[in-house]
C-alpha cells in the first residue's frame, strides 16, 4: 500500500499538478509522455469516457520508459451541455469558449491513471465537479485573453488565475485544478509500494 511519502512518476509537465502533489509532501520526477501519445476526444466520446482514455493513453506511453515506480498520469476536460471544452486552439477559440461560459453552471472531469512497474497495475478512475462561471464582461474576458493564462488548460481558464471568477458548486476544488487529490490518495492505498 503507497503512503504520503511515495516517489510518483508524473506523465505530465503541468506546473499545477507538480505543485499540488509536491504539497502533499509526494517525491515527484517528471516524465513527459510524448506528443503523440494521447488522441483528442472523439466526436461519439463522452467527456467521462474521454479523459478516462488519455489518461491511460498518457500513463502506457511513459511506463515503456521506466522499470520501477508508480507511474501518474492526467486529463482534464470541461463540459457544457454535454460537450467537452478541451484546451483552446487559440485565443479566438479560448474567447468563444469563455463567453460560453460565462454565468453558467459546467461540470470538470479529471481522471487518474496510475501505473505500476514492473508489476503493471493499472488502476484508472475520475472526478467529476460542478463549477459555476460568474457572469464575465466581455472587458475581463478581453483582459484575461491578453494575459495568455488561457494557453494549455481545459475550459481556457484556470481557477488559480482569478479570484471570484468560479465558484465550485459541488466537487473537488483540487480536481479543478486539474488532480483531484482525495481520489488519487484513495486510488494510491490500492497500490503496491513502489520499489
Amino acid at each position: 500500500m503507497a503512503n504520503s511519502k511515495t516517489s510518483l512518476i508524473l506523465a505530465s509537465q503541468s506546473p499545477r499538478r507538480q505543485h499540488l502533489l509536491r504539497e502533499a509532501g509526494y517525491e515527484v520526477t517528471v516524465v513527459t509522455p510524448h506528443p503523440h501519445a494521447e488522441s483528442p476526444p472523439r466526436k461519439d466520446e463522452l467527456p467521462r469516457d474521454a479523459v478516462l482514455r488519455i489518461a491511460q493513453e498518457k500513463a502506457a506511453d511513459v511506463a515503456q520508459r521506466v522499470e520501477r515506480g508508480i507511474v501518474l498520469a492526467g486529463d482534464t476536460l470541461a463540459e457544457l451541455n454535454g460537450q467537452p471544452l478541451g484546451k483552446p486552439r487559440d485565443r479566438a477559440h479560448a474567447g468563444e469558449i469563455l463567453r460560453t461560459l460565462r454565468g453558467q453552471d459546467h461540470f470538470v472531469w479529471s481522471a487518474i491513471c496510475l501505473w505500476h512497474r514492473p508489476s503493471d497495475k493499472i488502476i484508472v478512475d475520475v472526478d467529476q465537479t460542478t463549477v459555476r462561471m460568474a457572469n464575465l464582461t466581455d472587458d475581463q474576458i478581453e483582459e484575461y485573453l491578453d494575459s495568455g493564462l488561457w494557453e494549455g488548460k481545459a475550459g481556457a481558464f484556470g481557477i488559480q488565475d482569478r479570484t471570484g471568477w468560479v465558484s465550485i458548486d459541488e466537487g473537488s476544488l483540487s480536481n479543478v485544478v486539474g488532480l483531484p487529490m482525495e481520489l488519487l490518495e484513495r486510488m494510491l492505498n490500492q497500490m503496491p509500494l513502489a520499489d
